[in-house]
């Protein structure tokens, strides 16, 4: 498959309060960045006005709202919602979740493409066992491990990708090959904070590990310069990208 350009597979989360919040660092990043996730804060504040003023300007969106409840809710949530072109919308859940999200997209439509959360980037082991054994005592499985079994399950349900942070996106790679889309938060180029990200890449190796598509928030938008920020984690992932090219041993990333 043709890898898409290295420009298309960043995307810039606009975890801001307002539309003119937004506005004013999408002007600031200008040509650079074409794609867009939209999350909960945003999204509960001027969350539509934004999605509207994006498509008005050519860009791509990613829905983040990982919306988790019983099956008929999610449906009705998902058909009730404007998410006409929009690229990428997250939900959370088993493979109920994910069939009732396909089923209010509808078998004649390809968009949105949902992708199922498997394990927050803010989470680490010790968070797996506190979640898996609340009475104490270490989890039987590992956060790697737990993500491919939860990936397994939401794909054999007809899941479009998965979110993936850390070495589980390796791990995520090599059981699906080039059948799912991975999109990973919790980019944070060298030198840069974690933040509260314990399960924190780079640009470069999140694209190795097998990521199509690399989710930067922070690092960006606290930039003393946004634009030259989101040049140099492009230029990061073009340089991966030629890695990959260049060296079979490489996870080629799923889609383009």
């Amino acid at each position: 498959m043709v890898l898409a350009d290295a420009r298309d597979r960043l995307i810039v989360a606009l975890d801001v309060n307002t539309k003119d919040d937004a506005i004013a660092l999408i002007d600031r990043l200008g040509d650079v960045v074409s794609f867009y996730k939209i999350g909960l804060q945003l999204f509960l504040g001027d969350g539509y006005q934004t999605i509207r003023e994006l498509h008005a300007r050519g860009k791509k969106v990613f829905l983040d709202l990982k919306i988790e409840d019983v099956p008929e809710t999610v449906k009705l949530a998902i058909r009730n919602m404007e998410t006409m072109g929009t690229e990428f919308f997250t939900i959370k859940g088993n493979g109920a979740t994910t069939r009732a999200a396909l089923d209010a997209r509808g078998a004649d439509k390809d968009f949105p493409k949902f992708l199922q959360l498997t394990v927050l980037s803010s989470w680490d082991q010790a968070d797996l066992d506190e979640y898996l054994c609340p009475k104490g005592g270490q989890a039987s499985i590992t956060v790697e491990d737990f993500a491919v079994y939860w990936g397994r399950k939401v794909k054999e349900a007809g899941c479009d990708g998965l979110i993936a942070s850390g070495a589980t996106i390796r791990k995520l790679r090599d059981e699906f090959g080039d059948k799912v889309i991975i999109v990973a938060p919790g980019i944070r180029p060298a030198g840069t904070f974690k933040d509260d990200h314990k399960r924190s890449t780079t640009p470069f190796q999140a694209i190795i590990d097998g990521a199509d598509y690399l989710v930067v928030g922070r690092p960006i938008r606290n930039s003393a310069d946004p634009r030259k920020m989101a040049e140099d984690i492009i230029q990061d992932i073009k340089s991966a990208l030629e890695a990959i090219e260049n060296s079979p041993e490489y996870h080629k990333p799923g889609f383009g």
